[in-house]
């Protein structure tokens, strides 16, 4: 394996440098392969390390590497679809939306960014679930799911104090509403420590954040902050909340 170096062009050199990173990552690596380390890279393309990191770190971004903890940079797999139903009188947790695991379930006053959102007191309890989303056995996103207790005002005579059973609990009182819709927003985001940790990536690593509102009665009922891996997850709206792999057009032309 030679020395490149790069040439003289008009676009910046990382994303030249990451052009060609791509055509190395198709022509002689296989998916999972660990790439040599940075020094070994810079020196192959005749680049500062700096320039480098900035272009696996689109690469990263683009979904084509991830970078795992106590492995090094790896070739990552085709992108797992996750399909974002669109259904309007879905709750979550309500049946077909089994691919979500109830972690936890704690209530507390929340932070003041939610409470804006749910628009309640600040001092106003909220039930705040938080789950994880599996596909063939991997974790893709973690949500936190915050529902004021003026959404399930009948909860406190159900004996489930804490952990998944809670979380079931709150569901079932959720579900008594009647949902007249639910509006999501997406925008990219930096992986929190927690949910890195549940992730498995590392903190700051580049997420899709989907924030849904779900409204009843005229007002916010409940608020969901999921987390998705963007190295690895593609959402898709659509009716159907199935997940399946989907290639893309760039790999499948490779």
């Amino acid at each position: 394996m030679g020395t490149t170096q790069l040439e003289s062009v008009p676009e910046p050199k990382y994303w030249h440098l990451k052009t060609v990173l791509t055509e190395a990552l198709d022509s002689e690596f296989s998916v999972g392969e660990i790439l040599p380390n940075e020094r070994e890279l810079a020196a192959r393309f005749g680049v500062a390390r700096a320039t480098l990191r900035q272009a696996l770190e689109q690469l990263e971004l683009e979904g084509r590497l991830q970078r795992r903890r106590g492995v090094g940079t790896t070739v990552a797999p085709p992108r797992v679809g996750v399909a974002v139903g669109t259904e309007q009188h879905a709750w979550p947790g309500a049946p077909g939306d089994d691919a979500w695991q109830a972690v936890d379930c704690v209530t507390a006053a929340p932070p003041a960014s939610v409470a804006d959102a749910l628009e309640t007191g600040r001092d106003e309890a909220v039930h705040t679930i938080r789950r994880i989303r599996m596909s063939h056995g991997q974790p893709v996103a973690a949500e936190l799911l915050h529902i004021p207790a003026s959404s399930v005002p009948d909860l406190t005579g159900i004996d489930a104090p804490s952990g998944p059973a809670r979380a079931r609990a709150v569901l079932r009182e959720l579900h008594r509403l009647e949902l007249e819709r639910r509006d999501s927003a997406v925008e990219l985001g930096s992986a929190r420590a927690d949910d890195a940790r549940e992730l498995d990536r590392l903190p700051g690593a580049p997420v899709l954040v989907v924030t849904t509102r779900y409204i009843a009665a005229g007002r916010t009922a409940a608020l969901a902050v999921s987390t998705y891996r963007a190295d690895t997850c593609r959402l898709t709206f659509g009716d159907s909340g199935a997940v399946e792999i989907h290639d893309s057009p760039e790999r499948r032309a490779s």
